[in-house]
């Protein structure tokens, strides 16, 4: 294997294993998050996408190369098929081309996948303290308004013609049920976005199924051409 190629298979196995870790429970998403937001990739982040363009380039390009090796070698020249080294040869180029081919191919995928689960888990750890915060907040202001209600109708009690007191408890009571309407709808998207999670989590098991898929069929591939190099 060349160079670059064995470059780009170090990639794809870093690929594999980001990817792991992204998706097993090794870290909450707050705390990804804080690592998102550390000091070397907040250095990073301005160029961030001029970087992955790059790279998605640099697949692209020698994904498009693996095809036309892949093409060329898939249909050999009148004659080659007279000598049994040279048929060797073009067999051996045709594996190479569709190893590279997978490599290249998975490379790509993955630096997509790997970008979608970032946003996603940036997102969710955002959504999430945004809930916490609301929470906390719907909390603190329902204990105070049923403290002020609790005073109110004690008051209330003891000077039924104040109408002031009275729409006062209206209002807090108008409050509360604002507040109780806002933590429903906080609890609903709180739902939401684990139902997204395991949503994320189903796609992800389907793509690591076509990926063994893919990986026993290079393999078989490899198979069937080792043998052939031992029947000859």
């Amino acid at each position: 294997m060349s160079i670059q190629w064995t470059l780009i298979a170090a990639f794809l196995y870093a690929e594999i294993f980001l990817v792991l870790l992204l998706v097993l429970p090794v870290a909450s998403p707050q705390r990804w998050q804080r690592i998102f937001k550390s000091r070397f990739l907040s250095a990073l982040s301005s160029q961030a996408q001029y970087y992955f363009m790059i790279l998605i380039a640099v697949l692209v390009l020698f994904f498009l190369d693996a095809i036309r090796e892949m093409r060329k070698y898939s249909n050999p020249e009148e004659g080659t098929h007279q000598h049994l080294d040279a048929e060797m040869q073009v067999n051996m180029r045709l594996f190479r081309a569709q190893r590279n081919f997978y490599i290249s191919g998975f490379a790509l995928f993955l630096s997509l996948v790997i970008r979608r689960l970032v946003t996603l888990i940036s997102t969710q750890a955002t959504l999430l303290a945004e809930s916490e915060a609301a929470l906390k907040q719907a909390r603190s202001a329902t204990s105070t308004a049923r403290s002020l209600i609790s005073q109110t109708q004690s008051s209330a009690a003891q000077n039924d013609a104040n109408e002031a007191h009275d729409k006062q408890v209206k209002a807090l009571k108008e409050q509360v049920q604002e507040l109780e309407r806002t933590l429903n709808r906080e609890r609903k998207d709180k739902e939401a976005l684990k139902s997204q999670a395991e949503s994320t989590n189903a796609e992800y098991d389907r793509l690591a199924e076509e990926h063994r898929k893919l990986q026993n069929k290079l393999t078989a591939v490899g198979g069937g051409d080792g043998e052939d190099k031992k029947d000859a």
